[in-house]
């Protein structure tokens, strides 16, 4: 498979205007989509949509081109991605499965992880691979929120391993043993990885492990592990993963820990919350998958990385189109205020729908 550079793309009907933001000459203008075809296009149908919801910035790749992009995709100072940090650690962490250096089926006892006031002897079964696939059954507390509005399983509820449940905890202790059994720093190998090898957005790595060292609590040793990174890092991420790993002719993810980590390991009908059940998603290694019994036939493949506020990646195999969005995550206090500026799941799937009726043909 071979890597594609995404490039403006001057399509019929679209026509790409600046937005004015200063970027570095090495990557792509800032751009903001401006359908020059009729109004009742569906790319100008799409435009109108996203300029009425919170959008910071969202663009729309088909076959390794940028056919659609509105706002600020090259960000000053990017803004954090929340929780598709995880998606991006599953990634990270593949060469370092591969080499023997991480083994997904060592339990928290055999890597001599513990935590605040002490895991339990059951607890400390629990593998790596459930803390990936979210089904460790370890309900510790967690040093940051995980956005699950129900009330989460008590500390014994349910063995490693058989439960599905969304889990900061995981996901955070996931991160810190990547770094206790590599010596490496997390955000250092996804600057190795990835951000020099792709031209990313220059990378903070500073500001990465500063955050990371604020974000400690008393309630856990193990910190989030939150990313910064532009709307257009989030699209070439995307595209490296629907390539299979490759980018410009270079690995830098083998295909098979890209077909292995976006497998389904928790079908929809498993889900949990029960809310979660019988919906398009289920989850695999920290990318929530489309499950092929519930997702219409167009999403067959696919799967995405989800964050707090509207922060998405969204790659369809199918259709060859990666979507990424981000919004601006702002202090809020209650429902009404956090509405104001978020793009849920199904707000931002409307505009995915359009997005395909502009450039899934």
């Amino acid at each position: 498979m071979i890597g594609r550079r995404i490039i403006l793309a001057a399509t019929a009907g679209l026509s790409l205007a600046a937005c004015g933001a200063e970027t570095p000459a090495a990557r792509p203008q800032t751009t903001a989509g401006a359908p020059a075809a009729e109004e009742t296009s569906p790319a100008a149908r799409l435009m109108a949509a996203v300029e009425a919801e919170n959008t910071l910035s969202m663009a729309v790749l088909k076959n390794g081109e940028r056919v659609f992009a509105y706002g600020p995709i090259i960000e000053d100072e990017p803004t954090y991605t929340a929780s598709v940090r995880k998606s991006i650690l599953a990634m990270v962490m593949g060469e370092w499965v591969e080499n023997g250096t991480i083994d997904l089926d060592a339990t928290l006892a055999d890597m001599g992880v513990d935590d605040v006031e002490g895991l339990t002897d059951i607890e400390k079964t629990a593998t790596y691979r459930d803390l990936i696939e979210a089904r460790s059954g370890v309900y510790h507390p967690a040093s940051n929120f995980s956005g699950v509005t129900e009330e989460e399983p008590k500390r014994g509820d349910h063995a490693p391993g058989t439960y599905y449940w969304y889990n900061n905890w995981d996901f955070n202790a996931a991160g810190a043993i990547f770094e206790k059994l590599t010596g490496k720093s997390l955000f250092a190998e996804f600057q190795r990885q990835f951000a020099e090898p792709m031209g990313l957005q220059p990378f903070d790595l500073a500001r990465h492990e500063r955050e990371r060292e604020e974000r400690t609590s008393e309630s856990s040793y193990f910190p989030p592990y939150h990313f910064y990174l532009s709307t257009d890092d989030l699209a070439r991420l995307g595209q490296l993963m629907l390539d299979g790993g490759v980018w410009e002719g270079e690995r830098l993810i083998s295909e098979a820990w890209v077909d292995e980590m976006t497998a389904l390991a928790t079908p929809a009908a498993e889900m949990n919350p029960e809310r979660l059940r019988g919906g398009e998603l289920g989850y695999g290694y920290m990318w929530w998958v489309f499950d092929p019994a519930t997702a219409r036939p167009e999403f067959e493949g696919g799967y995405a990385g989800r964050g707090h506020f509207g922060q998405y990646i969204l790659v369809l195999p199918r259709l060859d189109i990666v979507i990424a969005h981000k919004t601006a995550p702002q202090r809020y206090e209650g429902p009404e205020e956090y509405d104001a500026v978020n793009v849920d799941w199904d707000e931002f799937m409307a505009l995915v729908d359009l997005a395909i009726a502009a450039y899934g043909g």
